[in-house]
């Protein structure tokens, strides 16, 4: 459509900057339609003295002989021609001019053409060429027609600038040419019939149209008006003046081609195209506008574009359609659901334009595009996109939480969102009594789903586990002895329901219940979805109940762990009645003093384990060395100091002891370096046995032993913090001693 109004404007700007007169005549009544601005102003007329009068009637042409008789002449020739027409100007000048009338069709009505061209000027300047050559040479070089001269046998003689630049080549080229390597041979008849005539003696003052070729090849259309060359009584050639009508023929061309191109894009387009009047009354609309609509042609040409509207909106859409007209404006594209004919809705895109003449709006054409299957289509694809960013949203949930109330609240609040349903419910199944259970719950008005309790078999949600299938029920209203509403959903007034079985790895977890309080018509994709968030559901319960049975048996090895540990460590203690309890203490306060340190809970109990086990390694001192009562000889403190070793022995194969071996095997090292059993000093001694070291020191001092009753605690401060620097790690000393203040 826009090829039309683009088609309109190039003519009607042709038509308005043309450089000839032109008037638009009906061919039938010789009525003058139009006029352009050129020959209102060359003959001095108004263009109300031209329009609406026949042809014969206007003041400039009263003196044409014949006139009448000419116009009845044109009608059957469809082509008139004067060369030499005076024309009076309205304050009673003569023009000189070129008269040529020619019949044509716009659309189905025959109207005529006529152009009008002042050969004043150009008359005179043959003349003068004819006249004398040399004296007007320079004035023809300033003109901007094309000035040539030739021989008979069409060798060029004579070319002026305007002539070569149309051509493109210089005035030598030109010279050393011949007329026949510039003219197609098409046109050797025309040159033929111009000499013959010539020859005869017969007047050349009529124009010929040429097509001829530059020096890029380009084709180049002219005007040319020439007359025969004499030497004495000799015709020896033409001179003449080639006027350059590219444009014009181009022009001419494309509006032929344009309105080739707009009846086909009318007729064969997929767009339904209307053109109405500034009254909404359609003028023309197109097959593919019939189609979209579902209505005849006689239904809707000659009426208002209303029609296509429902009666109650189509007094609103004609005033619509008003305001838009007179507006300045064009309306932006828009879509809009229509009504068909057989009551069928499409939905449409419309595109608005305007043809104007003189600067007024005349018709508005009007483009609608079907996009029914395309908005059908995002809005599906737009669906699924939601769907699937909501089924990631639950995965995110479901991978990063183990909070079985918060996945499953995610997921029914996707269901009820996304599936557009008022309320639904998660039971879970119960593994040992195998009753469903309540697990969550959205949209509903009262408690009591909370205190769901289903059998297999039972109800909706039991058939549901039971039978591995979804069960569905589009009014719940006309189900017999309904117990559900009964028991359950009293006040709810819940119409459909939908009961979906949560299974994963062929185990029923639960059921997903979906209630909605009207009926439901949900298409395929509905379903698709809610089986998609059903297995999300029964994924989020099996994840949990594994997490949870794995912390639970995580909780009961670590039980294990600690009363083994535990069992060692007393033990040990019974072995040595006169260290009894000594480990219980020491192991606290070690823990005290890893706290202050910031060690997080999971590495504390490797350290509890640590020191439950920090004597170990006796169980391989013999009970002589380890129950003597005396100081014990240089032999015998060889034995005992490999106690640290002999529990790195027996610890390191234990893969869960692992970390707990800084104590057994570093505790009796020195921060000086003179401990033992591999003289390690200062921060090579791991943290923790540096914390031990102190901890163990005091709690031995402070306990009576076989050989020695237990120090003040002021006299085991004194001595810790003496040997802080050799013995103890000075920063451990400075934070016991803030404990034990």
């Amino acid at each position: 459509m826009l090829s039309l109004e683009n088609s309109e404007i190039r003519y009607r700007r042709l038509f308005e900057a043309a450089q000839d007169g032109i008037l638009i005549l009906d061919a039938k009544t010789g009525m003058i339609e139009d006029v352009n601005p050129f020959l209102v102003k060359m003959l001095g007329y108004s263009r109300e003295e031209f329009v609406e009068k026949k042809l014969w009637e206007v003041g400039a042409f009263k003196d044409i002989k014949a006139s009448k008789e000419a116009f009845e002449a044109l009608q059957d020739s469809e082509y008139i021609r004067y060369d030499h027409l005076p024309l009076k100007t309205k304050d009673g000048h003569l023009v000189q001019v070129e008269f040529i009338s020619n019949v044509y069709l716009a659309g189905k009505k025959r109207v005529i053409q006529c152009n009008i061209r002042d050969n004043t000027e150009y008359k005179r300047i043959v003349t003068a060429l004819q006249e004398n050559e040399k004296k007007y040479h320079d004035l023809l070089n300033q003109s901007p027609d094309g000035y040539f001269i030739i021989e008979l046998a069409g060798n060029i003689l004579v070319v002026n600038k305007a002539m070569c630049k149309e051509l493109e080549f210089s005035q030598e080229e030109l010279l050393s040419m011949s007329i026949w390597d510039i003219i197609p041979e098409e046109y050797l008849h025309q040159y033929r019939e111009r000499l013959t005539k010539a020859l005869k003696g017969e007047s050349l003052e009529e124009s010929t149209e040429y097509e001829v070729i530059g020096k890029s090849g380009g084709k180049h259309y002219v005007e040319v008006l020439s007359a025969p060359r004499y030497s004495g009584d000799n015709l020896i050639g033409f001179q003449g003046i080639a006027r350059d009508i590219t444009a014009r023929k181009r022009a001419e061309e494309a509006l032929r081609v344009s309105e080739e191109r707009f009846s086909q894009v009318w007729e064969v387009t997929s767009d339904a195209m209307a053109l109405s009047d500034s009254e909404g009354i359609v003028i023309a609309a197109n097959p593919a506008y019939f189609t979209l609509y579902g209505y005849e042609p006689e239904q809707v040409i000659g009426k208002s574009f209303a029609v296509i509207f429902p009666a109650e909106f189509q007094e609103q859409a004609l005033e619509q359609y008003k305001t838009a007209f007179t507006s300045e404006a064009i309306p932006a594209p828009f879509e809009s659901t229509i009504q068909r004919a057989d009551g069928l809705k499409r939905i449409v895109t419309s595109t608005v334009t305007f043809l104007s003449r003189e600067g007024r709006r005349t018709a508005m054409l009007s483009t609608i595009r079907d996009i029914t299957e395309r908005s059908q289509a995002q809005e599906r694809i737009q669906l699924q996109f939601e769907h699937l960013t909501a089924l990631s949203a639950i995965d995110r949930i479901i991978a990063s939480n183990f909070d079985l109330q918060i996945c499953l609240s995610e997921i029914l609040n996707h269901v009820t969102k996304e599936l557009g349903t008022d309320a639904a419910d998660i039971l879970i199944l119960n593994s040992n009594s195998q009753i469903l259970e309540f697990g969550a719950e959205r949209g509903f008005r009262t408690q009591a789903v909370r205190q769901a309790q289903v059998r297999l078999g039972e109800n909706y949600a039991g058939r549901a586990a039971l039978e591995r299938e979804i069960v569905q029920i589009p009014d719940l209203k006309n189900e017999p002895d309904n117990l559900l509403l009964t028991n359950f959903l009293s006040g709810e007034d819940f119409v459909s329901y939908y009961g979906v079985p949560l299974i994963t790895k062929g185990q029923v977890k639960g059921v997903l219940e979906v209630f909605h309080r009207t009926g439901l018509d949900p298409d395929q994709e509905w379903f698709d979805f809610l089986n998609a968030l059903s297995r999300q559901a029964a994924i989020a319960i099996e994840n949990v109940t594994l997490f949870d049975g794995l912390q639970r048996s995580n909780s009961e090895l670590a039980l294990a762990y600690d009363a083994t540990i535990e069992g060692w460590s007393r033990a040990l203690d019974l072995r040595d009645k006169e260290t009894e309890w000594h480990t219980q203490r020491v192991t606290e306060m070690t823990l005290k003093l890893a706290r202050a340190f910031g060690i997080n809970d999971a590495d504390l109990v490797q350290v509890r384990w640590g020191a439950l086990l920090h004597d170990i390694g006796k169980m391989g001192v013999p009970d002589s060395i380890l129950h003597k009562p005396g100081p014990l000889s240089d032999e015998e403190w060889v034995i005992m100091k490999k106690h640290p070793l002999l529990a790195h022995e027996l610890l390191a194969p234990i893969r869960y002891l692992r970390l707990a071996l800084d104590i057994p095997y570093c505790h009796h090292e020195k921060w000086d370096g003179s401990g033992y059993p591999k003289g390690t000093e200062g921060n090579q001694i791991p943290l923790i046995a540096r914390i031990f070291a102190v901890a163990d020191v005091w709690d031995a001092l402070t306990s009576d032993r076989p050989y020695r009753v237990a120090w003040p605690e002021d006299k085991v401060r004194k001595h810790i913090q003496t040997s802080s620097g050799t013995h103890f790690d000075p920063q451990v000393v400075e934070v016991f001693m803030q404990i034990v203040q």
